[in-house]
């Protein structure tokens, strides 16, 4: 029985994979096609855990029927507080976002007695 030339088996290979449309990968190096095929996981996982509802979303959704207590909400408002109290807060808000660029710009003054 005669021995088939490896380039003979290296060329039905190359055939069989173009064929079946499968890559060619005749040095056997990993490509992780089995894993680029696979069917994708986040979906079902995603799927398998209930959407979390936090404290503020809660008491948002119930109405004032029910009214729980956050704690680190209670903390950080108390915190705020305390801040604006030493004078370290937030500045105010304008009363309206273009009423200050009016004042500059000059559009806003009436000079003949409107």
């Amino acid at each position: 029985m005669a021995a088939i030339a490896p380039s003979r088996l290296a060329t039905l290979t190359r055939l069989r994979c173009s064929i079946f449309q499968t890559s060619y990968n005749p040095t056997s190096i990993r490509t992780g096609a089995k894993y680029l095929r696979a069917r994708l996981r986040g979906p079902s996982m995603v799927e398998y855990y209930p959407p979390e509802v936090s404290i503020a979303q809660f008491n948002r959704m119930s109405g004032g029927d029910w009214r729980i207590v956050d704690p680190q909400e209670d903390m950080r408002l108390a915190d705020v507080e305390a801040k604006k109290r030493r004078g370290k807060g937030a500045p105010k808000k304008a009363k309206s976002k273009g009423a200050y660029i009016v004042q500059l710009l000059g559009y806003g003054i009436c000079t003949s007695g409107c």
